[in-house]
């Protein structure tokens, strides 16, 4: 009877993947809550790190991980707005985040953040690479990169590079990296990573960025051999801040159905207490379970690409790599 239960439960999870408005909206989540029996998550003497932790889903990540008792490093690039977050967490849940400030955008910031974490000697088990930008028109940093691509590849990058010593102390490290059903759309371009060759188009600039995070925690899992474990996963469509701003037509019709920053946030709090056994590195999640990394023809990439988007991002962030390829 109990595998013809579970036969059932994943015919159901696969209809609602293969569906995507219901696989992706709070319609999917709620099914697969109610099928998998998804109980709380006890995440006690966990040490993880979020960025973009002072709102929509990188708030909720960081809520849900405090409340089932991990020591949560929220990183923000607006302090005001990251005390704000930090002391409204803590009242809900009785546990109170440390809060850092780091822009992510920017290298200069990524490297003395680092820096000044490993210097204090305090312990990493997960760093969830969530922060992220949509900007409506093309912005160049001080650095001289586009600005949606060095907030949401080449910064999650270096500081994964840079924190990684760290984390492979913990006996169960892991590295998240937030991505967006967006990046189903795309493959990604070697020859114009920051896709200065063409019109910019925000969602198309940002789905690009987010087919890179994917490619990178897969390249990051080879180089440690899962150890620690680097995945990717999506959040689902759900209801923000930042969807409501940059994709405003999208939020009033899905609306009805958008799931809340909450749920986004469930597998992010799930994977941090996962082991490798459990959850292996080099997977792509949502809802708890790996999903397809690839939905429309000429969007996959080779591994020879994966390992050309690693080594051009070490060069663009003057970056030694801590995990060198074989």
């Amino acid at each position: 009877m109990g595998s013809i239960k579970g036969e059932a439960t994943r015919i159901i999870d696969s209809a609602l993947d293969l569906g995507i408005v219901p696989g992706f909206s709070s319609i999917g989540y709620g099914v697969r809550k109610r099928i998998y029996g998804w109980g709380e998550d006890r995440l006690d003497g966990r040490s993880v790190m979020v960025t973009g932790a002072n709102a929509g889903i990188g708030r909720a990540i960081a809520e849900g991980l405090a409340g089932a008792g991990a020591t949560v490093h929220m990183v923000c690039r607006n302090l005001a707005k990251g005390e704000e977050a930090r002391e409204a967490i803590a009242l809900e849940t009785g546990t109170e985040p440390h809060l850092h400030q780091c822009d992510l955008s920017s290298l200069a910031s990524v490297r003395a953040f680092a820096e000044g974490f490993l210097a204090s000697g305090e312990k990493l088990d997960v760093l969830i690479n969530n922060a992220g930008v949509m900007p409506p028109e093309r912005q160049m940093t001080d650095e001289g990169f586009e600005l949606t691509f060095a907030t949401n590849v080449l910064g999650p990058f270096l500081l994964t590079e840079l924190l990684l010593p760290r984390i492979s102390e913990s006996d169960d490290g892991r590295v998240v990296m937030m991505s967006s059903g967006g990046m189903y759309s795309t493959g990604f371009s070697l020859r114009d990573p920051q896709l200065e060759g063409s019109e910019y188009d925000p969602p198309a600039v940002y789905a690009h960025t987010k087919r890179a995070e994917v490619m990178l925690a897969d390249e990051f899992n080879r180089r440690t051999g899962g150890d620690p474990a680097v995945c990717s996963m999506h959040p689902g469509w759900a209801a923000t801040g930042g969807v409501s701003d940059a994709l405003p037509t999208f939020n009033r019709v899905m609306g009805p159905i958008l799931r809340t920053a909450e749920a986004g946030a469930d597998t992010a709090v799930w994977l941090s207490g996962a082991s490798a056994t459990e959850a292996p590195g080099g997977l792509f999640y949502m809802d708890r379970r790996p999903r397809p990394k690839y939905r429309v023809p000429g969007t996959r990439e080779t591994a020879t690409d994966r390992a050309g988007l690693f080594e051009l991002c070490g060069e663009m962030t003057g970056r030694t790599a801590a995990v060198r390829a074989d």
